[in-house]
């Protein structure tokens, strides 16, 4: 299946006999969560959640963003609405990158018909609503493990014996900057890949054919494992959707740069991409 999904392709399954639970996940890193906008106007029936606090763990030794605990993300995805067959879309303010954690978290523990609206809100030509909708109880139960999961060493490794892609900006990668975490660069080996590079200039996922193409000049040949770290595990799974899009199957590194440069004793990369 598809992991996006048009406006006009929601438009049309919602008046079907299935209609999806629309998921609204607007957040925005360091600022405080979307439920407020969400209150003010959003997609007729879609439901507020929220990543921080419910597609997320507290900030600790696993990074700004550990996974949830499996049975709690169940909890509110059946309060959600969402059950074990009902389709799902999930959508955010525009960027894409909490919508993707929503769908790479709903794969990674088994759901199977799970879609990020392409665009996002942003791409939203219709009517918005302030009425908060009541779902009826899903009965979605989480069996992890149906995506690719990577740990800290599992990561490293990768980088050394297939293909680590690091999902933030460039200048993050290198060592130039780093505005979030206790020290700037990349766990060595890894090969910059900038998540900003897999949408145009409406935010907007760039057709299959030229993501295929990016992908392979990074490294991607369809034989060789491909995995994904960013800062904290959110914008790497829109790497990973991404990389889907192009017909490959990646690992996410969830605790990401947060996690790995926490620790002292892991080693830091500095610089340009590796030879």
């Amino acid at each position: 299946m598809k992991p996006i999904i048009t406006e006009s392709e929601y438009l049309s399954e919602s008046a079907g006999p299935r209609p999806p639970v629309l998921l609204d996940v607007r957040w925005q890193l360091g600022g405080p969560n979307g439920r407020a906008d969400y209150e003010a106007g959003h997609i007729p029936g879609a439901v507020y959640v929220d990543l921080d606090s419910e597609l997320a763990r507290p900030a600790g030794t696993g990074g700004r963003h550990p996974l949830p605990d499996p049975e709690d993300f169940g909890a509110v995805m059946r309060r959600a609405g969402v059950g074990r067959r009902t389709p799902v879309v999930v959508h955010d303010g525009g960027q894409g990158w909490a919508a993707a954690r929503a769908w790479w978290l709903l794969r990674w523990t088994g759901h199977l018909d799970v879609r990020v609206l392409d665009g996002g809100l942003a791409a939203w030509t219709g009517a918005l609503s302030t009425d908060i909708p009541k779902p009826e109880e899903g009965d979605f139960e989480p069996q992890p493990g149906a995506m690719g999961l990577l740990h800290a060493d599992g990561a490293a490794e990768l980088a050394r014996s297939g293909l680590l892609l690091d999902a933030r900006a460039a200048e993050r990668y290198r060592g130039d900057v780093e505005p979030l975490d206790r020290v700037g660069g990349h766990i060595p080996g890894a090969v910059s890949a900038p998540t900003t590079q897999n949408v145009d200039e409406g935010g907007y996922f760039l057709p299959a054919g030229s993501l295929a193409s990016r992908f392979t000049a990074l490294g991607a040949d369809g034989t060789t494992e491909v995995g994904v770290y960013c800062g904290s595990g959110v914008s790497g799974a829109h790497e990973v959707l991404a990389l889907e899009l192009a017909g490959h199957r990646a690992a996410l590194y969830a605790g990401s740069w947060s996690e790995w440069s926490s620790d002292e004793s892991r080693p830091v990369a500095t610089g340009p991409e590796p030879a």
